[in-house]
């Protein structure tokens, strides 16, 4: 069944949705009210993340009973990015301890992995491994640091919905220039779900996405990612090159502050993005540029990895270095200066 009539109809639905949770947060007085860890100044109703969560698993089930995607892979994307979306909603209008949120990240971790099978054969410096229960080990914490960094990487406007959207968009490039067009599904439906979210959420933001949006956009990409090595290795490295931006930024702010004994479930700023948005006064900016990043730099290296035959580590090599400049460049991970934002 070709789904392109599909598409439209799923932005539009996200569109109008999340008009609606703006509503509704703004009658529950939902809001984002600006403190000194904040990187706005007004207060924003927050939650319409929900609107992605909502459509993207409509569509999902659609794809089921079309026999797009088979039962197995359904359950496990949509029982885990729902379990995250509800622990994210919970936390958005009260608060969930970071222990009992992190037990429920690796339970939906586990489930997902339970019904897809695990973490498929990969290929490093052109060598094959089964790496068996070990690499399921790794899978598992694999989507457990995917769903929280996009959590941490969800400070500015439009950021996360563009990440998502540049990265679905290049990756459904790589999946019809490879030969796998049934692979494309997924992730553009996923794109077009926050595509009706971004349009409220573009700088300046109307509406925020909230925990349930971000943790859930970071568990589905890491299930799509994973299903991937299944049809292709290759297509794992092509992913993580695709999501280099956040993966660098999140993980070089992480193990900085990490080595200076801070407590790493506190909120804080001090992401490479987050000190970028202050020098240059805006959210827009950096959006953007993250946005060049992934259509101009990493997806020519992840087209080459997958289509070129560029080995998919030294791919990786490539594409982040840059990005690691980028990171120290602007103090990712460095203790926070206090700095007006505009």
């Amino acid at each position: 069944m070709i789904f392109w009539w599909l598409m439209p109809a799923i932005c539009i639905f996200s569109f109008a949705l999340t008009a609606g949770l703006r509503r509704y947060a703004l009658a529950r007085s939902m809001l984002d009210v600006p403190n000194d860890r904040s990187s706005h100044t007004i207060p924003t109703p927050r939650g319409g993340g929900v609107s992605i969560v909502v459509t993207f698993l409509c569509g999902l089930l659609t794809m089921w009973l079309t026999g797009v995607i088979d039962l197995h892979f359904f359950l496990g994307a949509a029982g885990a990015g729902g379990l995250v979306a509800l622990i994210g909603f919970m936390d958005d209008h009260g608060h969930i301890a970071a222990r009992w949120r992190l037990l429920g990240h690796f339970g939906a971790a586990l489930w997902v992995l339970g019904w897809t099978g695990g973490l498929a054969p990969v290929e490093v410096f052109g060598l094959r491994f089964d790496l068996g229960w070990v690499g399921h080990f790794f899978a598992l914490f694999y989507l457990v640091w995917m769903l929280n960094l996009y959590n941490f990487m969800d400070g500015i406007d439009g950021l996360a919905s563009v990440e998502a959207i540049s990265v679905c968009g290049a990756v459904c490039v790589l999946y019809w220039s490879s030969g796998q067009p049934s692979l494309v599904w997924a992730p553009l439906l996923l794109s077009m779900a926050v595509l009706g979210f971004l349009l409220w959420n573009f700088p300046p933001a109307k509406i925020f996405m909230g925990d349930a949006g971000s943790g859930f956009l970071g568990m589905i990409l890491g299930v799509l990612s994973l299903q991937a090595i299944s049809i292709n290795p290759d297509f794992l490295w092509g992913w993580l090159v695709l999501l280099g931006v956040f993966i660098v930024d999140a993980t070089f702010t992480l193990l900085r502050r990490l080595l200076r004994g801070d407590k790493v479930y506190e909120a804080h700023r001090s992401h490479a993005y987050q000190y970028a948005s202050r020098r240059y006064g805006r959210h827009l900016p950096v959006t953007a540029a993250v946005a060049l990043i992934n259509v101009l730099w990493l997806l020519p290296i992840a087209f080459y990895v997958v289509v070129g035959g560029l080995d998919g580590g030294v791919g990786l090599i490539i594409a982040y270095l840059p990005l690691l400049v980028l990171a120290m460049k602007f103090h990712a991970g460095e203790l926070e200066v206090k700095t007006v934002v505009r």
